[in-house]
């Protein structure tokens, strides 16, 4: 589709008041789910990620990286066991996640970045003691709850124009090494930073009040209204710790905290550089 040079300025025109109040902010973009499995979709979501860097807003990208854990230990032969979304995690699977998460997964999108014209480097929950952690559930094994975030090596970075790209891993004082919860991981850092926006990329387009009706999305949300929707079932299953994270994030300072399908191509532009947007977005009170 060809677009004549008044829609490409006037596009550029309305992004203009969007950059400036991003400029010089921190925004903490949590990735994961099946926009990581698609080369393509992986490529758009790190131009964006570099663009946003290239006109002055400090981008942390936090990642997951669960099909690639389960294609790993599959390939090991070794099953995959969750108990309320969260992977039984014993010693050989820390292993591989360890080596998934802080090796392939985590170079591969430092790797995109700087292909793509960004400047990225690589750290992992352990570097500088980013994420310190202890056992969440015995049952769960290293899977760790959060007690800690060092925010120092991440400012460090940013401070010297580069793009952090964080995989979530913590581990304590004695050596152990813990399986984070990427959701929970972004939020602490996002509020520990005090960024500006949280954005969450999921395989969902946001809240919905019917989970059937995409044109039922719910385009702005504060926390007491969340909290209402959960109660009457709306924001259900998978969802809840999803927006339970969200409003952690709002509760720790971040102003704006936006939930996005991941899988839209450019959707972190469409919602932070156009009016519109196209996912739900968390603030602390409605305008009045």
């Amino acid at each position: 589709m060809d677009i004549s040079n008044k829609i490409r300025s006037q596009i550029l025109i309305d992004a203009l008041p969007h950059i400036q109040k991003y400029h010089d902010k921190i925004v903490v973009v949590k990735y994961g789910g099946n926009a990581m499995t698609n080369a393509e979709l992986k490529e758009a979501v790190m131009s964006d990620i570099v663009l946003l860097s290239e006109v002055g807003i400090k981008v942390v990208l936090v990642h997951g990286g669960g099909p690639e854990i389960n294609s790993m230990l599959n390939k090991i032969g070794k099953k995959s066991e969750f108990v309320n979304g969260l992977r039984v995690t014993d010693a050989e699977t820390i292993d591989t996640v360890l080596m998934v998460l802080a090796g392939k997964v985590n170079k591969s999108l430092v790797n995109l970045i700087e292909c793509t014209g960004g400047k990225s480097v690589g750290l992992c929950g352990l570097d500088g003691h980013l994420i310190e952690a202890e056992t969440l559930d015995e049952k769960l094994g290293y899977v760790g709850k959060i007690t800690k975030v060092n925010i120092d090596p991440i400012t460090d970075l940013l401070d010297h124009g580069y793009i952090p790209v964080v995989s979530t891993l913590g581990c304590d004082m004695d050596g152990h090494v813990y399986n984070i919860n990427a959701d929970t991981a972004a939020a602490k850092i996002a509020a520990e930073m005090k960024a500006e926006s949280l954005i969450s990329m999921t395989d969902i387009c946001g809240i919905l009040m019917d989970q059937h009706d995409p044109s039922t999305l719910v385009t702005n949300i504060t926390p007491e209204k969340a909290h209402k929707l959960m109660e009457d079932g709306i924001i259900q299953g998978g969802m809840i710790p999803k927006v339970e994270c969200c409003l952690d994030a709002i509760d720790g300072g971040v102003n704006r905290v936006f939930i996005l399908d991941g899988t839209k191509p450019h959707a972190i532009l469409m919602e932070m550089l156009t009016d519109e947007g196209v996912g739900t977005m968390f603030v602390r009170e409605e305008n009045k």
